[in-house]
C-alpha cells in the first residue's frame, strides 16, 4: 500500500519563516524596552504630580525639635528688662547702686542649725531665692540705692515653671512659723539673733509671699524672747524684705534691705509697679509670637 507524500509547506509561508524566526528576538527586546521606560516614566511622574494630586504627609518631627512640655517659653531679655523698677519709680532719694552693702558679708553670711534657717539666710545673701541652675538664673536685674537712707533694693526678673515658682513660695509661707525666732554665728562665732515674720503685699500677680527677716546682735537673755536685739553694725537691726510674686511662668523677686527703719513705699511700690509691668512684657510677647 502506497502512502501519500507528506504535505510541504507553500512557497509563500516558508519564505516568511526566516524572516519570523530573525525578528522575534528583536520584537521582544523592543517590547522589554518600551516596559522599561514605562515604569521609569510612572515612577518619575508621580514623583513630579503629586504635589498637584495631593498634600505631601507632613514629616514627622524629631522629639529633639518639639516643645519641651517641662519647660514654659520664657521672656526675652529685652522684656524682662522691660519688667523692671527703676530709681525714678521709688522717688528722688534713690539711684543705680553703688556696690554691695558691707552688711550683707556682715551680717548674712553666717551658719544656723535648722537648714530652713540656713536655707532662708543663704537666699538673703545670694538672693537666688528660685535656685541656682542656669534654668533658674534672672532674666533681668536691678540694684538701687537710698542715698539718704541707707537702703539697698536688689530686684529680680525669673522665668521657670509655674508649678515650682508657687512651691518656693509655699515655702517662704511657712519660714515665721519653722524659723520665728533663731540664732546664727558669724564666721567669727559672733551670735546673731535672726527673726522672721509675715509681710502684707499688695493683691497683685498670680501668687505672692512676702517675709521681713531683722537680724542683730544677740541681746542679754533675761528670760523674756520678745526682748530686743542690737547689733554692732552702724548701730541699727538690719531689716530685710524678701518678696516674690509670680505672673504666670514668671516671677519677680526682691530684698530691700537696710540699718535703718525700712521704707515700706519702696518695697510696695517695687511690688505693684513690676507686676504690672510684667504682666504687660508677657501680653507683648504672646502678641508678637
Amino acid at each position: 500500500m502506497q502512502h501519500a507524500p507528506a504535505a510541504r509547506p507553500s512557497p509563500a509561508l516558508s519564505a516568511r519563516l526566516p524572516r519570523d524566526t530573525t525578528t522575534r528576538p528583536l520584537l521582544a527586546a523592543a517590547i522589554a524596552a518600551v516596559l522599561a521606560l514605562a515604569a521609569s516614566a510612572c515612577v518619575g511622574g508621580g514623583r513630579g504630580t503629586e504635589g498637584q494630586d495631593g498634600p505631601v504627609p507632613p514629616t514627622a518631627q524629631s522629639p529633639a525639635v518639639l516643645p519641651s512640655a517641662e519647660l514654659p517659653p520664657v521672656l526675652t531679655r529685652g522684656q524682662a528688662r522691660a519688667a523692671l523698677v527703676g530709681a525714678d519709680d521709688l522717688g528722688e532719694a534713690w539711684e543705680p547702686t553703688r556696690g554691695a552693702a558691707t552688711w550683707r558679708d556682715e551680717l548674712l553670711k553666717a551658719t544656723a542649725e535648722r537648714p530652713d534657717c540656713q536655707r532662708l539666710l543663704d537666699v538673703l545673701y545670694t538672693e537666688e531665692l528660685f535656685g541656682t541652675g542656669a534654668a533658674t538664673a534672672p532674666r533681668a536685674t536691678a540694684a538701687l540705692d537710698d542715698v539718704d537712707g541707707g537702703a539697698q533694693l536688689h530686684y529680680r526678673v525669673t522665668s521657670y515653671r509655674a508649678a515650682d515658682l508657687d512651691r518656693t513660695l509655699a515655702w517662704l509661707g511657712t519660714l515665721p512659723d519653722t524659723c520665728g525666732r533663731f540664732e546664727a554665728r558669724d564666721a567669727h562665732g559672733t551670735a546673731r539673733d535672726v527673726r522672721v515674720t509675715g509681710l502684707t503685699l499688695p493683691e497683685v500677680g498670680d501668687a505672692r509671699r512676702g517675709l521681713r527677716v531683722t537680724v542683730g546682735d544677740t541681746a542679754p537673755d533675761d528670760g523674756d524672747p520678745r526682748a530686743d536685739t542690737r547689733t554692732d553694725t552702724a548701730g541699727g537691726v538690719l531689716t530685710v524684705d524678701l518678696v516674690a510674686v509670680r505672673v504666670g511662668d514668671d516671677a519677680i523677686s526682691l530684698t530691700n534691705g537696710t540699718l535703718g527703719t525700712p521704707a515700706d513705699d519702696a518695697t510696695r511700690i517695687s511690688v505693684e509697679v513690676g507686676a504690672d509691668r510684667l504682666t504687660e512684657a508677657r501680653r507683648q510677647g504672646r502678641a508678637q509670637v
